[in-house]
Formats: C-alpha cells, sequence, structure tokens
C-alpha cells in the first residue's frame, strides 16, 4: 500500500512534532508528501499551513516569524495561523485586500504533541487516560524519521515471533523461539492484544525493573489505533508498569517521523530515565535496522505475503484497512500488480 496515494489516510490525526520543539519556528514537515510549514500564531496556538507563498511559491518554513505570523522570505508577505494573508508589503500600508491566503490545516496539541490532519478527521485523537494521571512520570525518549513505512513499523510492534531473533541481544530468548500466541480484543478504532512473554533479563534491566533475576515475564496490553500509533502497556511480576507509546506520521511512502515516549509508574529514584532511555533505545535500533531493510509496499491482500499463525495481529491490521478503503471507495494502491518474486519461487 502507497500510504500517498490512498486519500481516506489523509482523514486521520498525525503526531507531527513535539510541543516543546515548535519554538522559535517556523518549522517544516511534509506529511503523507504534503509539505507543511508549522509555528506558533499570535495567540500562542499551533498551525500548520501548505509550505508555498501563494505569490510565488517560496518555502514559507525559510521565513521567519512576527507576531506569531509567518512571513515569506522572499517578498515578505505575511501569513497568520488561519492561513489569511495579512500583510504585502508592496501595497499602500501594507494591506493584502481580500480574500488573499493559503491552504491552513487542522491542528491540535496533546500527550505534547502537535498533531495534524490534513482533512476532515474519523476520528478523535486516541485516548490515554495516564498521561494526567499523578501515578505515573513522563519520560520522552526520541523523535526522529525512519526508512520504513508505519505498517510495518506496527505490524513489528504486535509480533511477538521476532524477539528472539531481532532482540537476542536486549530481551529475546534466543534458545526459546517458539512465540507466545496473541489474544486479540476487537474495537472500531483498531485492537488490544494481551500475551504473557518470558523475556531476558539483563542487568541494566534488572536496575530498572528492580527485578534480580536473569529471566522474568511481561504481560503484554497492546493497543494498535487506526492508522499508525500504537500504546504497549507492560505489568511486570512485581506490579511495575512501563507504557511506551509510539506515535508515527507518514512522511511519504517510504518514511515515517516516530516520536516515543514513555509512562511509568515508579521514580526518578527508583530508575534514572537515563537508563530507561538507554535500554529502549537499545530495543528500538534493533527494531530499526531490520524494518529499514524491508520492503515499503506492505500489501494488504493475504495473498502478497507468507504467513505464519503469530502475524495474526499484522494480518488484522492489512484487513481493517483494507475495508476502510472499501468503505471510502478506495482500491489498495502498489507500484505494480506483480508477483513478489519469492512468492513466485515458491509457488513454482
Amino acid at each position: 500500500m502507497l500510504v500517498t496515494q490512498q486519500k481516506v489516510l489523509r482523514r486521520f490525526w498525525y503526531p507531527v512534532i513535539p510541543s516543546d520543539r515548535l519554538a522559535g519556528g517556523p518549522h517544516p514537515f511534509t506529511l503523507l508528501g504534503t509539505n507543511l510549514v508549522l509555528f506558533r500564531d499570535a495567540a500562542g496556538k499551533a498551525a500548520a499551513l501548505i509550505d508555498r507563498c501563494c505569490h510565488r511559491t517560496a518555502r514559507l518554513s525559510k521565513g521567519w516569524l512576527d507576531a506569531g505570523n509567518v512571513v515569506c522570505p522572499y517578498h515578505g508577505w505575511t501569513y497568520a495561523g488561519d492561513g489569511k494573508c495579512v500583510r504585502i508589503p508592496q501595497r499602500p500600508g501594507g494591506d493584502p485586500g481580500k480574500n488573499i491566503g493559503v491552504k491552513a490545516f487542522r491542528c491540535t496539541e496533546r500527550y505534547g504533541v502537535v498533531w495534524v490532519a490534513l482533512e476532515e478527521p474519523l476520528r478523535d485523537i486516541p485516548a490515554l487516560p495516564e498521561y494526567d494521571d499523578p501515578a505515573y512520570r513522563r519520560v520522552f525518549e526520541f523523535y526522529e524519521p525512519w526508512q520504513a513505512p508505519g505498517l510495518r513499523i506496527m505490524e513489528n510492534s504486535f509480533d511477538n515471533a521476532h524477539f528472539a531473533f531481532v532482540h537476542k541481544e536486549s530481551f529475546g530468548i534466543v534458545d526459546e523461539p517458539e512465540p507466545v500466541q496473541p489474544r486479540l480484543e476487537a474495537d472500531p478504532a483498531g485492537f488490544t492484544m494481551y500475551a504473557d512473554v518470558p523475556v531476558k533479563n539483563p542487568v541494566l534491566q534488572q536496575a530498572n525493573l528492580g527485578i534480580a533475576s536473569d529471566r522474568t515475564v511481561r504481560h503484554y496490553e497492546k493497543t494498535w489505533w487506526m492508522p499508525f500509533s500504537r500504546k504497549m502497556k507492560v505489568t511486570y511480576p512485581n506490579g511495575l508498569v512501563h507504557i511506551i507509546m509510539t506515535l508515527t506520521a507518514p512522511i511519504d511512502d517510504r518514511r515515517s517521523q516516530v516520536i516515543q515516549f514513555l509512562l511509568r509508574s515508579d521514580s526518578e529514584a527508583d530508575a534514572p530515565a537515563e537508563n530507561l532511555i538507554k535500554f529502549d533505545r537499545q530495543v528500538t535500533h534493533e527494531d530499526m535496522a531490520i524494518l529499514e531493510a524491508c520492503d515499503h509496499d506492505v500489501p494488504l491482500s493475504p495473498t502478497g505475503e507468507l504467513h505464519m499463525p503469530t502475524d495474526r495481529p499484522g494480518l488484522e491490521m492489512r484487513r481493517m484497512l483494507a475495508r476502510l478503503l472499501a468503505e471510502h471507495g478506495e482500491s489498495e494502491v502498489r507500484r505494480d500488480g506483480s508477483v513478489p518474486p519469492m512468492l513466485a519461487s515458491a509457488a513454482e
């Protein structure tokens, strides 16, 4: 599926930048192949406009802010957060006249993140009640582009079969490759997956978790929100809760911008944030090394790739996305209609 070619995917909220990075804008961002400029308007609210001046198409993100308005670096045309042109310096008094402006997009903030929807969203931003719960502390982990599509990232997040191989240096038990079968609970916006998974518990994690054993069990409650975001709630045998939020925004067909932060039911004195980030970054780098080498054009059809029983969560994602397209009168768009060479060989 080529995400930039599926119109309905424009009808979701996407996490584009941490709120604290919006200071000192304007900032460029590409969402589903659409170039945006992000900034805080005169009221201090996050704003998203098309990153093109309507005069000679210069990039507004290369300009600067003036009292919460973005100034084009080419001729100084100035735009407010709603996209209206408020000043044309070449005109008497800078009066722009009427009906001059650029396209503005829906933009809001939640969970310390700026979210943008390119068209009328089908659903609200997912609920995360733990974010404002004083029982949890917040730890920001990273904000970076991955050379992988959101669907690959999401499928990997719900795949119990890769632990023993991809994560053999962090938490996977290489001598026990048979994966735990997951249990899925349906939801209109996605699903929740449950699984109890034995894992390796290296020295750094023993300190992070307060569990003095080289093995432990993760009680997983993972929620996927269509199309490309997830919440991973891990409860350990000692009652510690470790919630990872992985929020992705599709830059284009190949790349995703990933924001990750966690919520923990302990304190900085129990486990320093630096050590939590160190371990989680090891895990995500292991994933990234594999995912960035996979094909970006993920087929929604179940016959596009081969599967095994623990692929069920990923197959459910593909099924739900295919149904979403069908409900909005769309068909899956791919690079071509040919059978991948690996499947052609297997069928011979």
